[in-house]
């Protein structure tokens, strides 16, 4: 009856661990979740409204509102190496009175570690302008209030390639460079290269979901002389700067930053043929802006 007795307690106890076991066995097969494999396919789209479009500094659309969106297929080759082609356009007012800027783009983005890099070039293309230049019959005649006369071409698009690079130094700093290089800046004929420096910190996220981030950027464009139509002008070459607060929430952003240069209003006029000018050749498209974007920002594997 003994022996018996301790068989009994021995199966019992085998059969508790076995359970308990199972039981682990379960628990561990609730728990763990084999990720899906990246995508060799996406689509990243989204759109903006911000209170001035500017572009390394300078206002783009007579410091007015701006609405713009984008349309990005991407191809990824290997999961450290993908390949892009865009559209996007924006809302503008130029001297020229093209009212949109469309831009086409492509590049690549391969990463190595915590480096990531973007190689590609853009189209800046400005549909619909008109000719604008008081000593050519051919063109529109046009003085403003201050007696200024408006120089425009038609076609203000040109073409830059460019290359960036962003190195994650901790999981919520990153710093990164960027250049772009056109032979004819806003199609005036003069040679531009830009460089800029960029860093950014992500705090970490609030309970409710909402991030918070800084950033900044300090860039320099370094411009050439303009063709015949222009006079063969030398553009003054400038500093730009930009620090801003942002917010996040699921695919929403809320960008809040101060922008300026150092071109004086005159130099400002030069570069741009603002049409709003005054009657000293004057500016106010480079000054210190503050600028508010509020922006959607998906992809297709989101939607999912």
């Amino acid at each position: 009856m003994k022996t018996f007795t301790t068989l009994t307690a021995a199966a019992a106890v085998l059969l508790a661990a076995s359970a308990a076991n199972a039981a682990d066995l379960r628990a561990q097969s609730k728990t763990i979740e084999v990720p899906p494999p990246p995508s060799i396919f996406d689509i990243a789209f989204g759109a903006a409204l911000s209170s001035n479009y500017l572009f390394r500094g300078i206002s783009q659309s007579n410091n007015e509102p701006s609405v713009s969106a984008y349309f990005e297929p991407r191809f990824n080759f290997t999961p450290n190496f993908q390949g892009y082609v865009g559209i996007a356009g924006a809302s503008i007012d130029f001297p020229n009175r093209a009212a949109a800027e469309i831009d086409l783009y492509g590049g690549i983005r391969p990463t190595f570690g915590k480096l990531a890099l973007d190689i590609g070039g853009i189209y800046y293309w400005y549909p619909g302008g008109e000719c604008y230049d008081t000593s050519n019959p051919a063109c529109t005649w046009e003085w403003n209030k201050y007696g200024v006369a408006t120089l425009a071409k038609e076609d203000a698009s040109f073409f830059e390639v460019y290359g960036k690079a962003s190195l994650a130094l901790t999981d919520a700093f990153s710093i990164g460079g960027n250049i772009y290089y056109t032979d004819s800046y806003v199609n005036t004929g003069a040679e531009g290269i830009y460089y800029s420096g960029v860093a950014k910190y992500v705090f970490p996220t609030f309970a409710n979901g909402v991030g918070v981030y800084v950033s900044g950027e300090v860039g320099y464009q370094d411009l050439g002389t303009t063709d015949d139509f222009y006079g063969y002008v030398s553009l003054p070459s400038y500093t730009t700067w930009n620090a801003g607060l942002g917010f996040t929430y699921k695919v929403f952003t809320l960008d809040l930053r101060y922008s300026d240069t150092d071109l004086s209003k005159t130099d400002c006029y030069l570069i741009t043929g603002d049409f709003g000018a005054n009657d000293l050749g004057q500016s106010k498209w480079c000054g210190a802006t503050f600028l508010a974007k509020l922006s959607v920002d998906l992809t297709l594997d989101s939607l999912k």
